[in-house]
C-alpha cells in the first residue's frame, strides 16, 4: 500500500528483498549510495507478511541508525503486532531513538477481528503524526463513531486479542502438521496468521515455472487457496482465516488438506 501511494503521487520506489537466508530482514547495507541519498521513507513491517518473521530489538536498532545516518522517517507497519508468537508483542518504538526517527502504524484489524471496518492509530515522532493528522483532517471526515466506539472498547479489553492470537496459534500449528505431511518444509512462524512456504517445483508429472502456476493449479484445479510470492523467490503464503466454529471443524478442514495434496506427489 506504502509503494502504491508513493507512485500514486509521483516517487520512487526501491524494493528491498526479503531473503530466507537473512531471516526476512532487509539487508540495508546493500542499498546504494545513490538511493541513501535521494531516499525520504523507508517502510518496515514486522511481524512481517507474508513471511511471518518477526523484528529483533538488534534490528530494529540497525534500523533506528540507518535512519540517523541517511536523515530518512521510519514507518513501521504493525498491522499484525498482536500475533507474535515466540515472543511477547513488541513494538518498534519501545527501541530507544525510535520516536526520533518514525512512527509506527496499527490496525484492529487482525489482532481484534475488525477487519473491513479500517480502523487504527498512529503513534512515535509528533510532527509525523502531525503529517498524518493533516492529511486525514483533508482526506475524509473520519470513521463512523460505532466503530471509534468498538475499537476503544476493544483497546480497554487486552484478553480479546490473547484468544484471537490463541486461535491463530492453534490453527497455524495445525496447518504446518498438514503441510509437512505432504511434503512441504513448513515451521510455525513468529507471527501473522499466514504460513509462508516454498512452492514445490512439480507434481504427477506436471512441472512448475514459478510459484504463481503453482497457486493456480492448486485454487483452481484441486479447491486448495494461496497466494504466490516469487519476488525472492518461489513462495506459497497460506493463511488460517477459515471459518470453523470449532476444533473440529479445524481439523476436518486440515485432514482435507492432506488427502487433496496428498494425491499430487508434491516435488520441491
Amino acid at each position: 500500500m506504502a509503494g502504491t501511494h508513493t507512485r500514486y503521487f509521483g516517487g520512487e520506489v526501491y524494493k528491498l528483498p526479503l531473503l530466507e537466508e537473512n531471516g526476512f530482514y532487509p539487508d540495508l547495507a546493500l542499498i546504494p549510495a545513490e538511493i541513501r541519498r535521494r531516499a525520504k521513507l523507508l517502510v518496515i513491517n514486522y511481524p512481517n507478511s507474508p513471511t511471518g518473521a518477526v523484528a529483533t530489538p538488534q534490528f530494529y536498532r540497525q534500523v533506528i541508525d540507518f535512519a540517523h545516518t541517511n536523515l530518512i522517517v521510519i514507518v513501521q507497519d504493525a498491522a499484525h503486532s498482536l500475533l507474535s508468537y515466540e515472543q511477547p508483542p513488541s513494538s518498534f518504538l519501545q527501541v530507544d531513538g525510535a520516536k526520533e526517527v518514525g512512527v509506527e502504524v496499527h490496525s484492529l484489524s487482525k489482532g481484534f477481528n475488525m477487519i473491513g471496518w479500517r480502523i487504527g492509530f498512529v503513534v512515535g515522532h509528533a510532527k509525523i503524526v502531525q503529517a498524518f493528522a493533516d492529511i486525514k483532517d483533508n482526506s475524509d471526515s473520519g470513521q463512523f463513531m460505532a466503530i471509534q466506539q468498538a475499537a476503544k472498547t476493544a483497546l480497554e479489553h487486552p484478553e480479546i486479542g490473547d484468544r484471537t492470537r490463541d486461535k491463530y496459534r492453534r490453527r497455524l500449528q495445525k496447518l504446518v502438521t498438514a503441510l509437512n505431511k505432504v511434503g512441504f518444509r513448513a515451521r510455525m512462524p513468529g507471527g501473522t496468521y499466514f504460513l509462508y512456504v516454498r512452492a514445490p517445483r512439480a507434481c504427477s508429472g506436471r512441472s512448475f515455472a514459478n510459484a504463481e502456476e503453482v497457486s493456480q493449479f492448486l485454487i483452481q484445479e484441486q479447491s486448495v487457496c494461496c497466494v504466490s510470492w516469487d519476488d525472492a523467490g518461489p513462495y506459497l503464503r497460506f493463511s488460517v482465516t477459515y471459518l470453523a466454529k470449532d476444533e473440529n471443524e479445524e481439523d476436518a478442514l486440515m485432514q482435507e488438506t492432506i488427502e487433496r495434496l496428498g494425491r499430487l506427489q508434491l516435488q520441491f
